[in-house]
């Protein structure tokens, strides 16, 4: 409509700063569904910011540890819980521990992406949610999830809708896949709803995604007798105040119990990530916040999926792990090996599996990281085997492709 065009052309102009804002914001994690006629349920979560491995899955029982992280010799309450005699859990993690005890939770350590040396937070994580070299990201573009879906048989998208935030690499391909950020949409006020018809009215494609978004939300976005639309300076206020409202929220809870409310249906695949893991200072007060929302985000699944955590499996998974020694700052630097974390009552789980390396000086690589002694993909590769049925020929080839599983870890029950 015409009356609308001088709002809209202020809400486009100032789209750039916006639109930062809004690609910057944590609360804006898009969560990502998928269902499909099986009975397994696998959930990914990316872990942003290359999540130090040795600090979470300490490995207290190596002698070069405590020389490399003196700061862990200080206080006996600080060192961790005993895991296997060998490892040790952090403390912020205590909350799996219950898990752990049920043979819910392991680890799988000393793992990395094909991705070595160049420790790169955008590349990184290229290579780990495309599941391919970063040489053959030249060549294709899209993401080991979405690689899943298309070799599933009758596989159907649930989809939502992140406004103001791209999908996530790791589901992006042929198999039609949305994204949606659920706590943005929770707190949408009245004046957002209403910039959000103004600028979608001569957009069906737009309009059409906004509402189903809305409508899996359980947010009332029809129309309201008697209410003006704001002007463009109100709008931008509206939205800014929405952010605000919604950073404010329990984002990790919220997103894992709209994950598991689909999972309890027809959903079989869900993926979101959580920020917070680039630990270059102070980690001994950094780290720990995000790992209780891990925590919490993982327990809040096993709470709400009731008899359905049977079949599910939680794979957590990083960029890169982090430098070995601590930095001159009290925290670490990008590194290369590092721990993926497994949870879920389909999971094998009381153990810490991994072909240890060592950490003696001769054993590091490149004299700094921890060694990867296996590829990432490989541990993803079984658990799909397992999970879904697919034959390791399709995993190597098609999902991983250029990936060795190399011998079956047996992660699954």
């Amino acid at each position: 409509m015409a009356g609308h065009a001088p709002a809209r052309r202020e809400f486009l102009s100032n789209g750039a700063a916006l639109g930062c804002c809004l690609a910057a914001s944590p609360i804006l994690t898009p969560v990502t569904l998928a269902s499909a006629p099986h009975d397994h349920r696998l959930v990914v979560i990316i872990l942003r910011g290359g999540m130090d491995g040795l600090d979470v899955i300490r490995p207290l029982g190596d002698a070069a540890f405590s020389t490399l992280r003196p700061d862990l010799r200080l206080k006996e309450t600080d060192r961790g819980m005993d895991l296997d005699g060998f490892f040790a859990l952090h403390p912020a993690l205590a909350g799996l521990m219950p898990l752990w005890r049920a043979g819910e939770f392991a680890a799988f350590h000393a793992v990395s992406t094909p991705y070595r040396g160049k420790r790169s937070h955008f590349d990184g994580q290229d290579v780990l949610e495309s599941g391919i070299g970063l040489e053959d990201r030249q060549t294709r573009s899209d993401g080991w999830l979405n690689r899943v879906l298309q070799q599933l048989p009758g596989a159907e998208s649930e989809t939502a809708y992140a406004i103001g935030r791209s999908d996530m690499l790791l589901t992006r391909g042929a198999a039609e896949v949305a994204d949606w950020a659920p706590d943005a949409a929770l707190v949408l006020s009245p004046q957002a709803q209403s910039l959000l018809e103004m600028v979608m009215h001569d957009d069906p494609l737009f309009r059409d995604a906004t509402i189903e978004a809305i409508a899996l939300s359980g947010t009332d976005l029809a129309a309201q007798p008697g209410r003006s639309a704001p002007r463009g300076g109100d709008m931008m206020n509206a939205m800014r105040e929405n952010m605000r409202a919604a950073r404010g929220g329990a984002r990790p809870a919220s997103i894992a119990r709209f994950a598991a409310d689909r999972l309890r249906q027809d959903t079989r695949i869900a993926a979101f990530s959580l920020n917070g893991f680039d630990t270059h200072s102070r980690q001994d007060k950094s780290l720990p916040g995000s790992l209780e929302r891990l925590a919490e985000a993982i327990m809040t699944l096993r709470n709400n999926l009731g008899p359905v955590w049977e079949r599910t499996t939680v794979a957590a998974m990083t960029e890169f792990g982090r430098t070995a020694r601590l930095n001159g700052s009290g925290g670490t630097d990008h590194g290369t090996g590092g721990a993926m974390l497994l949870a879920g009552g389909a999971v094998r789980g009381g153990r810490v599996l991994t072909d240890w390396p060592g950490l003696a000086e001769a054993d590091l690589f490149q004299g700094r990281d921890l060694r990867p002694t296996r590829d990432l993909r490989a541990p993803l590769g079984w658990l799909l085997r397992d999970l879904f049925g697919f034959e390791k020929r399709v995993i190597e080839t098609a999902i991983f492709p250029g990936a060795d599983m190399g011998p079956d870890p047996g992660l699954t029950r």
